[in-house]
């Protein structure tokens, strides 16, 4: 039972109504970062995955949902929400294990894994970085509490040999990111996301890959709305990220390296 009674719920479609997603409706809410993270990972039928700070499922459950077969796992540090993500996964039907934990002290059977795909979308914001979130579940979600160098150490150390990292962030976190993979990870490759043709990017999805060697790669941008400028009420992503967003199609990296 999560600790969220259902009047503060609301349950939202993603992936095209393909996956069912129970939301707090005043809390931290996924919006299109967790998808496009899910559909960056080029996953297969029966491997592994564990998602670092999984809040309510959204990246986990849109990559099951996505590539049927793959052993998931979370580790979530606020029970209210790992709760919520269990509820979503059954309700789903997408087998989930789901650890109530911080990332820096994880349990012991987590521990004796390793996984072929560890995934993060973390806190964007460095403390005292922006105004702080009412609500205590936006303001963890939102607000780094643990180091970000924390977060690569613990994919690091989950990951299985050649195992893929990718993780979003903000844009300015990048040379952070670069420094907290030296020694960890390497074969890093950048995919740069912009809201429109000639702005600049606001987040970033980085790839890295356990025992890599390549060198890096600064990708061109994912653009995420036709146009230069807001111009009408509605959507307006590519068709692109419409695909990705609507019918589950992948992130279209260059071959895996």
């Amino acid at each position: 039972m999560t600790g969220f009674p259902d009047s503060a719920l609301t349950c939202n479609d993603f992936l095209g109504g393909r996956l069912k997603l129970w939301q707090p409706r005043d809390g931290y809410r996924a919006g299109v970062d967790p998808v496009l993270l899910a559909a960056a990972v080029p996953a297969k039928a029966g491997q592994s995955v564990l998602e670092l700070g999984c809040g309510a499922g959204a990246a986990v459950l849109c990559l099951a949902t996505r590539v049927p077969g793959l052993r998931s796992a979370g580790i979530e540090l606020q029970a209210d929400y790992a709760d919520l993500a269990a509820r979503n996964a059954q309700c789903n039907e997408i087998d989930l294990s789901v650890h109530v934990a911080d990332l820096s002290n994880m349990p012991t059977d987590l521990r004796q894994q390793h996984f072929d795909h560890v995934i993060a979308n973390p806190p964007y914001y460095r403390p005292g970085a922006h105004s702080a979130a009412v609500d205590a579940g936006r303001r963890t979600a939102l607000s780094e509490q643990t180091p970000l160098s924390d977060w690569f150490d613990a994919a690091a150390r989950r990951l299985a040999p050649r195992g893929y990292l990718h993780m979003i962030q903000r844009a300015e976190r990048l040379p952070d990111m670069l420094t907290a993979c030296v020694g960890r990870l390497g074969s890093v490759e950048v995919l740069p996301i912009a809201p429109r043709m000639g702005r600049r990017a606001e987040l970033l999805i980085l790839r890295a890959r356990k025992g890599g060697r390549a060198d890096f790669r600064l990708h061109a941008p994912l653009i995420l709305h036709s146009g230069d400028r807001h111009e009408r009420d509605g959507e307006s992503y590519t068709d692109m990220v419409s695909g990705i967003l609507r019918e589950g199609r992948p992130v279209p990296w260059p071959d895996a390296r």
